[in-house]
């Protein structure tokens, strides 16, 4: 359930009812608003409701919560999250453009894509240290090698890194070089990584599974808030279907209905979701008209030279180009 305090509720009133939640076994997540505090409960349904929790001061309602997941839902927080990393902002209006390799390579591709991404406005750059492939024997990543590269694009161009982290053992080494750690969809619901994660302060972009509902997707976010961490990005990136002209099926109606039940920013990944270059640019756009709050595509200086998913990868033109037509969008939607 959600407790909605009243407009100038007391920090005593607030401190109060939390230790009195705490009293009964019950967890209290606190959301502090412009004018009111949200505190959302979690704990045994039956004690918490035979709490007289509405004639406790400062106490406007009681909200209760019938979604399986609490701290995610619209319930518990109405206004949108807005996740700063550095000068960046995701979230609130704006729209984000996180672009750059499947995979680290070498030093040299790294920062021809980084300075590529940077010079056509995006405000963030990605590029996998640590790849998960379906082939043991396909590319697997540069590891910390890769990370510092990663580390050096972001000095030169002053992009924030977002990276993957595979394996729980790997969060402390990936959080000294990044400054938003990836759970890719084959970790959607890797729990005891989610967990961790939660106890992080990094922020957490999170793809939904290639075989996972938005339920589910929203409850594997709902570890890592649960813990503390309230610094998570959805990320649609494609599922599993029975069709196979693409990789996958982006679904962009998952825009608007997370849009509907959470206060999360949703990105879109039309990279992976097709496996094609051309239908990027066009999913972006209809990323950007369903309301999402920014997207993550593949660039690569040679595509066909790269040493992971080179097919579905934007040439630095091909970026810019994009760019462009997303910029002009964007202003007719009156989108950041």
């Amino acid at each position: 359930m959600v407790i909605v305090m009243r407009e100038g509720a007391s920090k005593k009133d607030i401190d109060e009812l939390i230790a009195l939640l705490h009293e009964v076994g019950a967890e209290a997540h606190v959301s502090q608003g412009e004018f009111r505090t949200v505190i959302g409960v979690i704990g045994d349904r039956e004690k918490v409701m035979q709490m007289p929790l509405e004639a406790y001061a400062g106490v406007e309602k009681v909200v209760p919560i019938m979604k399986p997941y609490k701290l995610v839902s619209r319930e518990f927080h109405e206004e949108p999250t807005v996740i700063k990393v550095r000068d960046a902002e995701i979230g609130g209006g704006h729209f984000n453009i996180i672009a750059g390799p499947c995979s680290v390579e070498s030093e040299e591709q790294v920062l021809l894509a980084a300075r590529a991404a940077k010079a056509a406005g995006a405000e963030f750059f990605r590029g996998g240290a640590f790849k998960p492939r379906s082939s043991p024997y396909s590319f697997q990543g540069l590891a910390e090698d890769g990370l510092k590269m990663l580390a050096a694009a972001r000095d030169e161009t002053g992009l924030p890194v977002v990276t993957e982290v595979l394996d729980v053992r790997d969060i402390e080494l990936v959080s000294r070089y990044a400054d938003v750690l990836q759970v890719g969809a084959r970790n959607m619901q890797n729990f005891l990584m989610l967990k961790e994660l939660g106890y992080s302060e990094m922020p957490i972009l999170l793809k939904r599974g290639m075989s996972a509902t938005i339920e589910e997707w929203m409850m594997a976010a709902e570890y890592i808030l649960k813990e503390g961490n309230k610094k998570v990005i959805l990320c649609e990136r494609g599922i599993r279907t029975f069709e196979t002209a693409t990789r996958n099926t982006l679904d962009i109606s998952s825009i608007p209905i997370v849009k509907g039940l959470s206060h999360l920013p949703i990105f879109v990944d039309p990279s992976h979701a097709t496996g094609v270059r051309e239908l990027v640019p066009p999913l972006c756009r209809a990323a950007l008209a369903a309301g999402a709050d920014g997207v993550m595509v593949e660039i690569h200086p040679n595509p066909r030279e790269a040493l992971c998913d080179g097919s579905q990868s934007l040439t630095i033109d091909g970026f810019g180009s994009m760019m462009e037509d997303l910029k002009g969008l964007a202003e007719y939607l009156g989108r950041k």
